[in-house]
């Protein structure tokens, strides 16, 4: 009786464990249908024609990685300091700052201008180059929102993410993640749903090579496969034992007869 038992649960652990190995490897390749997709967005947004941002840009332009260029002012005193990020194991900060589009118009275009990297202990704080007057004109691919971290939860106090109540600000912003309807009505500036990496080197000393999404969907396949490799092992051990089981059953049942 003991024995049978025993088995029970061995079959029911090793059916458990083939179906949660199995959902595993079906989790995997779903996560490859994602990047699938991200890499196809990029590559269709990338092989769209240069666009020129104005304020009676259509929302239906605005694909992600498309490249694209903007004439317009910086509004340097709107410029906020992005935290925690890192560029070849430096820590430092993303520089975002609008530009306006249009003379006399409220509507910008947030830009990620670069990477700045934080002061060392003892030296001084990191400031943002100084921007040129007059208009500008700029490159760079949008992105639908600034790329967000991962950040803690903060029970209580203030938000870890609070933009200045009155602009221009005594000192400038630092968040680590940056929402652009916040920004907007935080800035009471006109955004465009998008945001530009600005790509184009102006001689500012700012980094400007952004992180790009993993679209690496065969290493998925891979660990796919390997998940339903372990589910076969499990399956057949199920099998073996419940195959063994069933032959001791026969060769009790056989022993006990007349």
């Amino acid at each position: 009786m003991a024995r049978a038992h025993r088995t029970l649960i061995a079959l029911v652990l090793l059916a458990v464990m083939a179906v949660l190995l199995a959902s595993l490897g079906r989790w995997q390749l779903r996560r490859a249908d994602e990047r699938r997709a991200i890499l196809a967005a990029i590559e269709t947004g990338r092989r769209q024609p240069p666009l020129l941002l104005t304020p009676a840009t259509s929302t239906d332009d605005l694909r992600p990685w498309r490249p694209v260029s903007a004439q317009g002012r910086w509004r340097g005193a709107m410029t906020v300091l992005l935290d925690n990020r890192n560029q070849d194991g430096r820590p430092g900060y993303w520089v975002a700052t609008p530009l306006m589009l249009e003379e006399g118009s409220n509507t910008a275009v947030l830009v990620l201008r670069g990477w700045l990297p934080r002061a060392l202990p003892g030296q001084p704080a990191a400031v943002p180059p100084s921007l040129p007057d007059g208009t500008r004109t700029i490159s760079g691919e949008l992105v639908q929102r600034v790329p967000r971290l991962f950040e803690l939860w903060n029970p209580g106090g203030a938000p870890s993410d609070a933009l200045p109540s009155t602009w221009p600000a005594a000192t400038m912003p630092t968040v680590q993640n940056l929402d652009l309807d916040t920004y907007a009505k935080a800035t009471g500036l006109s955004l465009l749903p998008t945001v530009v990496e600005q790509l184009a080197p102006s001689g500012d000393g700012l980094v400007r090579v952004w992180p790009q999404p993993s679209v690496d969907f065969n290493q998925n396949i891979g660990y796919a496969m390997q998940w339903f490799g372990f589910a076969s092992i499990a399956g057949i051990a199920f099998l073996v034992v419940a195959v063994r089981a069933a032959r001791s059953a026969r060769a009790m049942r056989r022993g006990r007869g007349p």
